[in-house]
């Protein structure tokens, strides 16, 4: 996780990506198994902002227990710089939700994160306690498109062998998850899964990510992630259909002006 929309980061997320195996184990020396899960999500954050400028189209489905399937259209505009990170997303298909935009932006490890409806015709901040909610009546909430800073949680090293790493990451801050465990593949060090636990220790939410892509040397982007939501039996498919990088985007996308204007 992740981010994972932020990156659809990402994921944005949306999307979690880490350095190369031989560089992470050199890193990570003598690391206790908490430091050295620290230090995955901060080489993670390294490589997040490696690729400054990223913008995509993406396809995201959502599919009920019926497998009744509601599709929608979306673009992602992405900065990652040195000490701000800023992701703005915009639905451009169907029409009931054209317009509709989330504005994320983190500096200095304080995270913002701003809706705007066509409908109400005002942008809205997302509190606290509105962070658990579903994002546009998917599977993601607003806490899973928001960035994942390391600070904001403990870490444990639960497997670590040559065809599996798992890392137990438990939230410090107020969150709807009690601990995720993030499964890695080791050989690429890229997310493969992540599994969400609730306070009894039930394992509610899966995200799966695959497809995966290398854009440049040591970076990798997936093509597909699906996040089920196992206690209601439905799930939320995302697949990239473009991606441009390193394509300067304007400061003016990332503000709330940009955010009411849409796809204007």
């Amino acid at each position: 996780m992740i981010r994972l929309l932020s990156a659809f980061v990402f994921f944005t997320a949306t999307v979690l990506l880490f350095a190369p195996a031989e560089l992470v184990a050199g890193n990570q020396a003598g690391l206790t198994d908490a430091d050295r899960g620290r230090s995955l999500f901060e080489d993670f954050d390294e490589r997040r902002r490696a690729i400054t400028y990223e913008t995509s189209v993406m396809e995201m489905r959502i599919i009920d227990r019926r497998e009744r399937v509601r599709s929608r259209t979306m673009r992602t505009w992405n900065y990652a710089g040195a000490e701000a990170t800023r992701s703005l997303t915009m639905f451009e298909a169907p029409a009931d939700v054209r317009g509709t935009g989330l504005l994320t932006l983190e500096e200095n490890g304080t995270e913002t994160q701003l809706l705007y409806l066509p409908a109400i015709g005002r942008v809205q901040t997302v509190s606290g306690s509105q962070r658990a909610e579903r994002f546009l009546g998917s599977d993601f909430t607003f806490e899973d498109l928001g960035n994942q800073n390391p600070d904001e949680f403990d870490f444990e090293i639960l497997t670590d062998t040559d065809t599996e790493l798992k890392i137990k990451a438990v939230p410090k801050r107020e969150s709807q998850y009690a601990w995720i465990h993030f499964i890695l593949d080791p050989q690429r060090m890229v997310l493969l899964q992540a599994d969400y636990f609730n306070e009894a220790g039930e394992r509610f939410k899966e995200l799966t990510a695959a497809d995966y892509e290398q854009v440049r040397e040591g970076i990798w982007r997936p093509g597909t992630m699906i996040m089920r939501d196992l206690e209601a039996g439905r799930r939320t498919e995302i697949k990239w259909q473009e991606r441009v990088f390193d394509e300067p985007i304007p400061d003016r996308f990332f503000t709330e002006r940009q955010l009411q204007r849409g796809l204007q």
